[in-house]
């Protein structure tokens, strides 16, 4: 597990980020879109299209994380 140091803020991406987009292109969304800097060491959340999957990217102090997940939905049962 991962913690993450006090004060780090959590920045939520809004709208629909494109999935391909690797460490370069989710940094720049931060800087030129959320209009943060990438390197702050906050933490930047972007989601997929159809909800399903997102990416976050930090800055740990000594290089770039880049997390994805593939989120699986279940139906509750009656």
């Amino acid at each position: 597990m991962i913690g993450l140091p006090a004060g780090t803020r959590v920045w939520l991406a809004a709208g629909v980020t494109d999935m391909r987009r690797g460490f370069d292109g989710l940094a720049a969304i931060a800087q030129d879109v959320l209009q943060q800097d990438p390197f702050s060491g906050h933490v930047f959340v972007f989601r997929g299209r159809k909800g399903d999957r997102i990416k976050v990217l930090w800055w740990s102090g000594d290089g770039m994380c880049l997390l994805a997940e593939r989120l699986q939905f279940k139906l509750a049962d009656n």
